[in-house]
């Protein structure tokens, strides 16, 4: 048996002896028998077969493998323990799609994967900001405030979660500007960056802290977008802060019942220390806000209720602006990627009252109770200035505990694409 398979497509059945199978082989070549309505997921599943039995280089042949079809059996054939080799098919500008979506998905996935340990808060705004850097030296700037030192700039949010850990919180502020001048801000995007997330005081079970290395996954998603976009040859300025702190239970570590005062003048109560992402997440779309982005894209792994409400398929969106919920279901279907919005109206600000602030950062309830994802979404609002656009993802489809018939186990990078295609210059 060959080393690299040839993997075609076919729209016709297998050889009988083949059954109902929708893979058959012949040497060293891999038949796709395309037989379902919905062709890119029969695609991604039977790359998951593949790689499952030990198959770890292919390359594209044949008729058919369009950037979708490419795409969709690259994501079901990767896994978090590498060892892959995919080679593309098509022109020049399509292969050096692929090969750019890969090496962005691929910049996250390895953040996404990682362990804790390795990954902490100012090293997940280091690696950024170097990768960032390396794609464009001449036109990105950055600095990365961290430890007490956002306190002086007020970030309030992020010093207050990350504060329990002995490794410092921090915010990366990003500036990619392809101009010669000071250009005005077109998108600001906001990525939660929690390298682990024990519950704080709110403590998780065991199974519901095993997959939090990945509570981090906006920040990547975001990044990687960008990054995309970058070597897509973007002609916007876009700035990026990643709001990075490690959620741990100590004698230093916010507790429920603190209040805290953010730089806007609003007060808000924790009532839960296991919804700390929204807490700093406040501090990015404040900065944000201050950008004067006539845009803003926030994205995080942000609740379980979105998961519920959505499933880990897709990724769901929230928005004031009809409109920009439009552009990006439109965005997303352009390259096959999943999302659906969740209701928000302006009632959502005040759904977590609180008798001693402004608001709760939650419900004193089990999973923030009824509408948790809508919840959280008003919460966010509250930091967001009302002269930009805005959108909220809510990453439920970013990572995936267990492998499934889709997907191998951690991280998706489900989301990149439609931010990136967010980015565009059109």
């Amino acid at each position: 048996m060959s080393e690299c398979f040839k993997v075609v497509l076919s729209q016709t059945a297998p050889a009988a002896h083949w059954g109902n199978a929708d893979v058959s082989f012949a040497a060293d070549t891999v038949t796709i028998h395309v037989k379902s309505s919905q062709p890119l997921r029969q695609i991604q599943m039977a790359a998951r077969k593949l790689r499952s039995q030990g198959i770890n280089t292919i390359a594209f042949s044949g008729e058919g493998w369009d950037a979708d079809r490419q795409w969709s059996f690259y994501q079901g054939f990767v896994t978090a323990k590498g060892g892959h080799e995919v080679q593309w098919t098509g022109a020049e500008v399509l292969v050096r799609e692929l090969q750019q979506r890969a090496a962005s998905a691929g910049f996250a996935r390895d953040l996404i994967n990682d362990t804790p340990e390795n990954l902490y808060p100012v090293k997940l705004a280091s690696d950024t900001a170097a990768w960032l850097s390396s794609l464009v030296p001449e036109h990105v700037s950055y600095r990365i405030i961290s430890g007490d030192e956002l306190l002086k700039n007020q970030w309030i949010g992020i010093h207050a979660v990350g504060r329990g850990s002995e490794r410092q919180p921090a915010m990366l502020e990003l500036d990619y500007n392809p101009f010669d001048t000071d250009a005005p801000v077109a998108v600001a995007l906001v990525g939660k960056g929690i390298t682990f997330d024990s519950g704080g005081y709110s403590l998780k079970s065991s199974e519901g802290m095993l997959g939090m290395k990945a509570d981090m996954g906006g920040a990547a998603t975001v990044a990687a977008a960008l990054g995309l976009a970058i070597q897509r040859g973007l002609k916007k300025r876009i700035k990026l802060y990643l709001c990075c702190a490690e959620n741990l239970v100590s004698g230093h570590a916010y507790k429920l019942g603190d209040i805290l005062t953010y730089k806007n003048g609003t007060t808000v109560e924790v009532v839960n220390t296991d919804a700390e992402g929204r807490l700093v997440l406040a501090d990015g779309l404040q900065a944000a806000s201050e950008s004067g982005a006539r845009f803003i894209i926030d994205a995080a792994t942000l609740t379980g209720a979105a998961v519920m409400a959505v499933s880990g398929q897709y990724n769901a969106i929230f928005s004031p602006q009809p409109e920009v919920l439009a552009l990006t279901q439109k965005k997303a279907a352009a390259v096959a990627e999943n999302v659906w919005p969740l209701p928000l109206d302006p009632w959502h600000k005040d759904a977590c009252p609180s008798a001693y602030a402004d608001t709760a950062n939650s419900r004193a309830v089990k999973g923030g109770g009824p509408g948790g994802a809508s919840n959280a979404a008003g919460f966010l609002w509250r930091f967001v200035t009302p002269q930009a656009d805005w959108l909220h993802i809510d990453l439920a489809a970013a990572f995936e505990d267990n492998a499934t018939s889709l997907w191998a186990a951690g991280a998706t990078t489900h989301g990149m694409l439609t931010i990136a295609e967010l980015l565009g210059n059109e």
